[in-house]
């Protein structure tokens, strides 16, 4: 099993970054291989249709993403929606890098919570043809979860987020398990 996280802020100490950098060491303790792609240090060119190659700048995150068992997305919500960083970064992916695998999203918003941003998403990865956990992951202003050198804080959004990770991990040993099942099958028939 590997797991990609893509951190979809630009701002130095996002708090969805911190969040996945959480989720990263949580995995990483479960022995469970991960990739971490941070938008802030790799700045994508911005995405055209019309452009016939591949940026090399966009290489990796399609690589990781390929190569991938499930995804790990987080954003912070602006004017109601995903960063604008995030959403090019997923225009470069389409549903050949995508369909089948198993999303977990994670938002961070200025207001109660980011739940627009969590919808927006869903959407997305629907349009990807991939496959929303059940659960997601939404902190809002106020929920201080980290102190100022990023130690975790808030025993109980630390649990909420253990919880929605332990799901996660699940659907993905579960399609896993599912998708080797129906090749096998598909193969005998």
């Amino acid at each position: 099993m590997h797991i990609t996280l893509i951190a979809g802020s630009n701002r130095h100490h996002a708090i969805s970054t911190s969040i996945l950098r959480y989720i990263e060491n949580l995995l990483k303790s479960n022995n469970i291989p991960v990739s971490f792609i941070d938008l802030a240090a790799v700045q994508l060119p911005l995405f055209s249709p019309d452009s016939e190659v591949v940026p090399k700048e966009a290489e990796p995150l399609i690589t990781s993403v390929e190569q991938a068992d499930g995804i790990i997305l987080g954003t912070p919500e602006y004017h109601g929606s995903i960063s604008g960083t995030l959403k090019n970064a997923l225009d470069y992916l389409d549903n050949r890098h995508v369909a089948g695998k198993p999303f977990l999203t994670v938002s961070s918003a200025g207001g109660p919570l980011g739940v627009s941003s969590l919808l927006h998403l869903q959407s997305i990865i629907r349009n990807l043809h991939g496959i929303h956990c059940p659960e997601w992951i939404s902190v809002g202003e106020g929920q201080s979860i980290f102190d100022p050198n990023g130690l975790p804080q808030d025993k109980e959004i630390l649990g909420r987020i253990a919880q929605a990770v332990e799901q996660f991990i699940a659907l993905v040993k579960k399609l896993g398990h599912d998708s080797k099942h129906s090749e096998k099958v598909m193969m005998e028939t």
